[in-house]
């Protein structure tokens, strides 16, 4: 090792920043959130410092730096433009053995500031040794998404509890396998859901005598898939379908979605075509709940979002019923996901101020809906499920009232490299049905918004899921700034 890891206790201790810009600014920030009483010497302040200044959390010396400015300092960043102000920095709090950093130069200074993911009091640092900061970059983000943000609660809730299990576990070795126990299984994931008071509870009967009451609790993580691209899954779910024992899994659960679940992880199919059930609502149910009772850390794993026609409700009421522990794991559901890589806004100022979501066939199979309520002047409906009934909802929203001229649009398979966009009216769309071959999963959307698909589409399904036509200014500009995000 080139540098020595290390993590500085400064809460109260006076730092110095020599320089007051944008670069200045961001390690301010970072002394700051430590605790650091930080002062700053610069002629000049950029505007995110001077607001620092202003709120009275930073000390500001207008002015060259002087030898004398670093009196009394326990750490000192270097953080001009100015390589010459720099260097004289670097060295006289050398001389003094005071850690000094020099922003962009990190040969010239004692330590080097790292990229750093916080979950206080869980603090974990990654550095290339001002190698390459990108690479930096790109390693925290790989652990922004494996670390979930309340991992700083469970640390609280294990500081809260350690004495008492040192004292039911005289043993190092049985007190080691607890705690495991406990941070990598169901009190963990309670503490991640916000149900604290539940692994309380769970640690307090572990610790009363029963400590296979843990492990003999499974649970059920209804979680939304997305509409198709992994890339739309949150952290949350993709930590749990890694973590799962078992995944019962629907239809509309894409294969890029599925290659990421845990390798040994049982599978199990219960997907639903309209009239082709591989599994009645009510086995499926039945089916969690045995799992769950077994032990096992279920995920179930469903296209879209549990709640928003996914029958999660239906699931979680058994669930409930039996006593079994859950949580939910919202997804971005088809209608958010597909107008989206469709260039459709959902609403917009100058066609649509209403959105309504609309299951495409009832429970009992037919397509009996409120069309006068649909039918309606500057509002978008999606229907999902419904490119069987495409005929019957055409002819009812005419019916209706809507004129046959309404934009209507039909996306297959949104958000995968299969993607498709078929842009009509009420009046030509069914007709352009009968001459192609659409499949399900197909999301149809009607408004006057459809008509900003030819200037807003963006995603391009040839270049690759979630790949853009053609990156941004702004995203380039992000890449630049990527490389001052460690010296």
């Amino acid at each position: 090792m080139e540098f020595l890891p290390i993590f500085l206790n400064i809460n109260g201790r006076p730092c110095l920043v020599v320089g007051g810009g944008e670069v200045a600014a961001r390690k301010i920030e970072i002394l700051c959130g430590a605790g650091a009483r930080v002062r700053v010497v610069a002629p000049a302040l950029c505007s995110g410092v001077s607001q620092q200044v202003d709120q009275g959390s930073v000390e500001h010396h207008a002015g060259t730096f002087s030898e004398s400015d670093l009196d009394g300092c326990e750490l000192v960043i270097a953080a001009t433009d100015d390589a010459a102000v720099n260097r004289q920095v670097a060295e006289l709090a050398r001389n003094r053995r005071i850690p000094v950093n020099v922003v962009d130069d990190p040969e010239l200074g004692s330590f080097i500031v790292p990229s750093i993911i916080d979950r206080s009091p869980v603090v974990a640092a990654v550095s290339t040794g001002g190698r390459s900061p990108v690479l930096a970059r790109l390693v925290r983000a790989r652990l922004e998404t494996l670390i979930p943000a309340a991992y700083g609660r469970l640390a609280e809730l294990a500081a809260r509890w350690r004495e008492r299990v040192q004292a039911r576990f005289s043993n190092s070795a049985e007190r080691k396998a607890f705690w495991e126990q406990v941070l990598g299984g169901a009190v963990a994931e309670m503490v991640f859901s916000g149900q604290e008071e539940l692994a309380e509870k769970a640690l307090e009967k572990a610790l009363s005598g029963e400590e296979a009451a843990i492990a003999r609790t499974g649970a059920v993580y209804l979680v939304g898939a997305g509409p198709g691209d992994p890339d739309l899954l949150t952290f949350r779910a993709l930590r749990l379908m890694q973590q799962a024992d078992v995944v019962v899994y629907d239809r509309l659960v894409s294969p890029q979605v599925m290659s990421l679940v845990r390798r040994d992880a049982e599978l199990v199919y219960v997907g639903k075509e309209r009239d082709k059930h591989t599994l009645p609502q009510e086995q499926i149910n039945d089916l969690l709940v045995k799992l769950a009772k077994q032990g096992k850390r279920v995920v179930r794993l469903k296209g879209g979002d549990p709640f928003v026609f996914g029958r999660g409700g239906e699931e979680i009421e058994t669930l409930s019923a039996e006593g079994v522990p859950f949580q939910v794991v919202p997804g971005i559901t088809a209608a958010a996901g597909c107008a989206a890589y469709s260039g459709i806004p959902l609403t917009h100022r100058d066609f649509s101020q209403t959105l309504n979501l609309v299951t495409g066939h009832l429970k009992d199979g037919t397509t009996n809906l409120n069309w006068q309520a649909l039918a309606q002047p500057n509002q978008t409906t999606v229907f999902y499920m419904g490119l069987k009934g495409l005929p019957i909802i055409c002819a009812e929203l005419i019916r209706h009232g809507l004129p046959e001229q309404t934009p209507i649009a039909l996306v297959q398979k949104g958000t995968t490299p299969q993607q498709k966009v078929f842009i009509g009216t009420l009046g030509t769309m069914p007709g352009l049905v009968e001459g192609a071959t659409i499949k399900p999963p197909t999301l149809i959307i009607v408004g006057e918004v459809v008509r900003l698909h030819d200037k807003l589409a963006w995603f391009d399904p040839e270049a690759g899921v979630g790949q853009p036509r053609n990156p941004s200014a702004e995203q380039t500009a992000e890449a630049r700034e990527a490389s001052r995000a460690e010296e």
